[in-house]
């Protein structure tokens, strides 16, 4: 009887500290989402405004805006360690994306060198959802471009919207491993194919007015 007892306070001890351990466990993920959410936000924010800032031709202010979007990953990078199951919730990987478009667009747009998902220091889900991303903005490139009849890198800027779906179209694995990347990669495909439209369109406009102004002038 008394050995019987004895277990019995045993497991109620356990159970208790069980419940202890837990619950400050808990508490501990819960700080850390919080914290993750505050960091997601002020990324995605500047990762944003970085893109603003680049159609603006303001690539100065791009950079500087960028750069502290990279602070956060570093900190972000830190639930990596302590708190895996925050870390790879889909609020932290959507900022990491943005991060990544904001890298992409600059890059892309300066000409300078893409930077690759170790250098931004990102999963691989997150880099080709960003790449995926950056082609919407490219349209946008080109098209400020053929509204101030500037026909210059349009076709060179067609050719690396081609090149990531080209890319994007051969990662043939489950959602579940590239978060959703097959739907993006389809509006990719749409947005490619309007881009081509409208740029072949400008040019054959830009020639036909070229030939009628060359008429003319022989005239």
């Amino acid at each position: 009887m008394t050995e019987a007892l004895e277990v019995h306070t045993e497991h109620i001890r356990r159970l208790r500290g069980t419940a202890d351990s837990t619950r400050q466990s808990l508490a501990d993920t819960d700080r850390a989402r919080e914290r993750a959410l505050r960091l997601s936000r002020e990324m995605i924010r500047h990762s944003a405004d970085s893109i603003r800032a680049i159609h603006r031709g303001e690539f100065d202010g791009a950079s500087e805006l960028i750069e502290s979007a990279s602070s956060l990953v570093q900190e972000s990078r830190i639930l990596l360690s302590e708190h895996p199951e925050v870390y790879f919730t889909g609020y932290v990987q959507d900022a990491l994306k943005e991060y990544v478009e904001a890298n992409a667009v600059l890059a892309l747009i300066e000409n300078r060198p893409l930077p690759t998902a170790d250098e931004l220091q990102v999963g691989a889900a997150a880099y080709l959802g960003g790449l995926s991303d950056t082609v919407g903005e490219l349209r946008r490139f080109i098209l400020d471009r053929l509204r101030r009849d500037d026909f210059s890198r349009c076709e060179q800027t067609l050719e690396l919207m081609d090149e990531i779906y080209t890319i994007l179209v051969t990662m043939d694995f489950p959602d579940a491993v590239t978060r959703g990347l097959r739907r993006s990669t389809d509006m990719v495909r749409g947005i490619l194919e309007r881009t081509r439209g409208d740029l072949t369109v400008a040019l054959r406009q830009q020639r036909l007015e070229a030939l009628l102004s060359e008429r003319g002038d022989v005239g």
